[in-house]
């Protein structure tokens, strides 16, 4: 394709909304259309936000004309991609939200080892269609998040110890800025903006397509292993993760059992400690990788087995659980603190409870914290404590609840993940950019969005 810099998609900008409707080549849904519940639903429950319009934008142009429309009528813009926003960010309360789930696009270079996607695509429907050519790109652990939102929080997924985050392997970018401008960014053509988008969120504009690097992943050893929650399994499977071979990442929960048709009734509710690893490489040495790990207890269940690599997601109920959580790193695990992460969960009366370590390290670390906006390459350890209920009055009780546990796992060296953070204040956000970092997004956020007109996100004010 021909590389562009940056190119003006309108000729007029619309200020009022049957001037947007006119200028459009997908559609608005409006609050008394029969799909507009459905289509202000976000992922996760809780939310009543009610936006104004819901533009289900068809490509770039809309995309531009709905970010005008928002500045010219000053206007809150919601950007949503898959709506998995923890905050709520993924659809506006009262404004206007830009829907790019329509934006599905695919360009796939086997030859060249690259595809450029739309980013309306989920990680599961990207994984698919390259999967179909023995190719991946690592995304998370859920196949319907969005690509938008994931890729540009950094992305921590099934291969970060063997190929990075997510932005590891994102090449290029276009992205729709404040003043209406569809810019190609990479590393030489705004390479502060592609910098920034590496890991910075929704604060720099909207991208419409990125372009990834593909890796070589066909079949991988993988599925889910559920051993007993004690505190010696999960401080052996802590320092089994971090001597495992990169090949091996894997992705594990202390936590509550759901009713899964192949656990024993006895256990539906009771904590266990599951495991999802991805191994890829040579099936025999994947094997051997896994050895361990079904070595530190007798497995309640074992459906690890050679499988392509687009089944690590599977099917997903529609489900929209109310959510407290709190995401942070660490640098150990020891008995006590696994001791605590039992306790504390068995003392919850959410209906899930759940307390996820990635050990992380690998691909991931090598990269020099400076090449992009996500900041916590050298931490160890992702811990992410979460409590699913269904009564939203009971939100105080079970947010005290996370906080107490994250406060009693804290070892004093602050940090979080952004795509994991909720509606916690700035002071979290500093988290996610600590130092150097945050200085450097103020400034590129003050030169391509001046006016915060991006700030329903994990906001990066353009004055510090």
């Amino acid at each position: 394709m021909a590389k562009m810099n940056s190119l003006n998609l309108l000729e007029d900008k619309p200020t009022t909304l049957s001037q947007l409707r006119a200028a459009l080549n997908g559609r608005i849904i409006m609050p008394e259309d029969a799909e507009y519940n459905r289509a202000r639903t976000l992922f996760y429950g809780g939310f009543d936000h009610r936006p104004s319009a819901i533009v289900r934008a068809a490509d770039a142009a809309d995309v531009a004309c709905v970010v005008s429309y928002a500045r010219e009528t000053g206007l809150d813009l919601a950007v949503r991609s898959g709506g998995h926003s923890l905050a709520g960010h993924s659809v506006s309360d009262g404004g206007i939200t830009l829907d790019l789930s329509a934006m599905k696009g695919m360009d796939i270079d086997v030859d060249g080892r690259t595809a450029w996607a739309e980013a309306g695509l989920t990680a599961g429907e990207y994984t698919a269609a390259v999967g179909a050519h023995g190719l991946a790109t690592g995304f998370g652990d859920t196949g319907s998040v969005g690509i938008g939102g994931i890729t540009l929080s950094g992305g921590v997924g099934f291969l970060v110890r063997k190929y990075g985050l997510t932005i590891d392997a994102l090449l290029a970018a276009e992205i729709v800025t404040a003043d209406g401008q569809l810019r190609h960014v990479d590393a030489k053509t705004h390479p502060d903006l592609f910098w920034a988008i590496r890991g910075g969120g929704g604060n720099f504009g909207v991208v419409t397509r990125f372009q990834y690097r593909l890796h070589e992943v066909d079949r991988v050893i993988g599925g889910m292993l559920i051993l007993p929650a004690t505190p010696e399994v999960i401080t052996r499977f802590i320092a089994e993760a971090e001597a495992a071979p990169e090949e091996l990442s894997i992705i594990a929960a202390v936590m509550t059992a759901p009713p899964m048709p192949f656990l024993p009734a006895e256990l539906h509710g009771q904590l266990v400690f599951l495991m999802m690893p991805v191994y890829t490489g040579d099936m025999t040495a994947g094997e051997q990788a896994i050895a361990p790990f079904r070595a530190l207890a007798a497995p309640t269940v074992d459906m690890i087995r050679p499988l392509p690599y687009p089944e690590i997601y599977p099917p997903e109920e529609e489900y929209h659980p109310v959510a407290a959580g709190h995401t942070m790193f660490v640098d150990a695990i020891d008995h006590q603190a696994a001791q605590t992460i039992i306790d504390y969960l068995q003392d919850s009366t959410a209906v899930m409870r759940v307390t996820q370590l990635r050990v992380l390290g690998g691909a991931m670390a090598r990269v020099p914290v400076e090449a992009t906006a996500f900041a916590h390459r050298q931490r160890r350890i992702m811990v992410n404590v979460a409590a699913l209920y269904e009564r939203p009055e009971e939100a105080a009780q079970h947010q005290a609840w996370v906080t107490e546990l994250a406060a009693a796992l804290n070892q004093g060296q602050p940090g979080a993940y952004v795509g994991f953070i909720g509606a916690e204040g700035e002071a979290r956000v500093r988290e996610a950019y600590p130092g150097s970092t945050w200085d450097r997004l103020v400034a590129i956020k003050r030169r391509y969005d001046p006016t915060n007109l991006f700030r329903l996100n994990q906001n990066i004010p353009p004055t510090d």
